[in-house]
């Protein structure tokens, strides 16, 4: 099932997209799916008549895997670390599809990171391998922009991560995925940047999931990235990045100067 937040004239709502013969609708639900259960509230419409925003709004966390991929570790020059490497996104960071991605005045430097999200679905601790799954409701598209400069000048990620715009989902939420061998892809501009498969993470999702929720209390709406494949690169004020994930779909946003 596929989970979409959109907005359709002064509404915000949640839906569900689906196909009608050869056209593509969303139907609206009530509220928040992550909070109350799946349920029609209204008719449905054309997808190409709504705004897809971003399909979760994360009320606590992004939490971000460092070098989960070993062709993108070596490529910046890096050992896979023995443990997975966490780090934190604010939810200020988050737009949705079509939403520019605002290049900031304090680096010369930004990079695209194609990667497959996972979306939490309920509170959980220290969640055990075996019960990984009940505690997932989806996965989207993620970008993880990345100012490479000041990752590499700050001694930390915070603002090289973290800053506005710096983590675009999308374009829906797939209830129903196995994770395990999917292709994820970038292009920028139409040309393919990344191409690479979540089979070749070090650490698969249920094993990062495990990680995570052992070093933080997961709650619903929060999002783990699962880190990004061989490929990355600059952008510059003009491009356009798409990451593709199989079986979820494409997610585009356009690259604007905030100088």
């Amino acid at each position: 099932m596929r989970i979409a937040r959109f907005s359709f004239g002064d509404d915000i709502k949640f839906g569900v997209v689906a196909a009608i013969g050869d056209d593509e609708v969303v139907a609206p639900i009530v509220g928040d799916p992550l909070y109350v259960p799946i349920q029609p509230a209204g008719d449905p419409i054309p997808l190409a008549d709504v705004r897809l925003l971003a399909p979760v709004i994360p009320r606590s966390k992004i939490v971000g895997i460092g070098r989960n991929y070993a062709d993108h570790a070596a490529e910046m020059g890096n050992e896979v670390p023995a443990d997975p490497l966490l780090f934190l996104k604010p939810n200020t960071s988050v737009i949705g599809p079509g939403e520019p991605i605002t290049y900031p005045p304090f680096s010369e430097n930004v990079h695209f990171e194609a990667e497959l999200a996972v979306v939490i679905g309920r509170v959980c601790k220290d969640v055990p391998a075996a019960r990984v799954p009940e505690v997932i409701f989806g996965y989207t598209c993620a970008n993880d922009v990345t100012a490479r400069d000041l990752q590499q000048s700050d001694g930390q990620w915070a603002r090289a991560k973290g800053f506005d715009s710096a983590c675009p989902l999308g374009p829906w939420i797939e209830t129903e995925l196995d994770p395990a061998d999917l292709a994820v892809t970038c292009t920028v501009n139409g040309e393919l940047r990344q191409d690479g498969r979540t089979s070749q993470m070090v650490r698969d999702v249920v094993e990062l999931v495990t990680y995570a929720s052992s070093a933080f209390t997961l709650l619903p709406g929060d999002v783990i990235l699962t880190g990004t494949p061989a490929g990355v690169g600059s952008l510059e004020p003009g491009d356009q990045v798409a990451v593709t994930v199989e079986g979820i779909g494409t997610l585009t946003n356009r690259v604007v100067s905030g100088g």
